[in-house]
């Protein structure tokens, strides 16, 4: 496969890094200045979920990487996978456990709407960890199917 084809996909997560990390850098910045204030523990919650987030980045790099190698059907890309479905789910559980303090921090701020934006981020990474799951199951079974008729010849 041509490397020129996963460039693309490449630069679009490198992109997206450097977004996520000055959105970082800006929620820190606001939260060590002390001009957060009742806001702290949403930004703190953003900041953690920074870590899996980068990391399930660097996991589809190495997934990118292994499909300009053609060996995409391969247990280091099933790995990669489930890597990046545990980040993902972890990103949810983490939103989850700060959801209710947005519900308390939107009472208090009769901001109706925040429930709403903070079950986005609950969701969202969770339909990416349901997405990734099926994805690692359907590569296994590719990866047995191969490995079954590799048996055979």
């Amino acid at each position: 496969m041509k490397q020129g084809s996963t460039l693309f996909l490449k630069v679009v997560i490198y992109l997206i890094g450097l977004a996520v990390l000055a959105l970082c850098v800006i929620i820190g910045g606001v939260s060590i200045s002390g001009n957060a204030g009742m806001f702290l523990p949403v930004m703190l919650v953003m900041l953690i979920t920074a870590i899996p987030f980068f990391f399930a980045l660097y996991q589809g790099l190495l997934l990118l990487g292994y499909i300009d190698k053609n060996t995409a059907f391969s247990d280091l890309s099933v790995k990669a996978i489930k890597n990046i479905k545990y980040c993902a789910f972890t990103i949810s559980v983490l939103y989850a456990a700060g959801m209710p303090y947005i519900i308390y921090v939107a009472d208090k701020d009769d901001a109706p709407g925040a429930v709403v934006i903070g079950l986005v981020f609950i969701f969202a990474p969770m339909i990416t960890s349901v997405f990734a799951a099926v994805l690692e199951r359907l590569l296994q079974n590719a990866i047995d199917i191969k490995s079954e008729n590799d048996l055979t010849v």
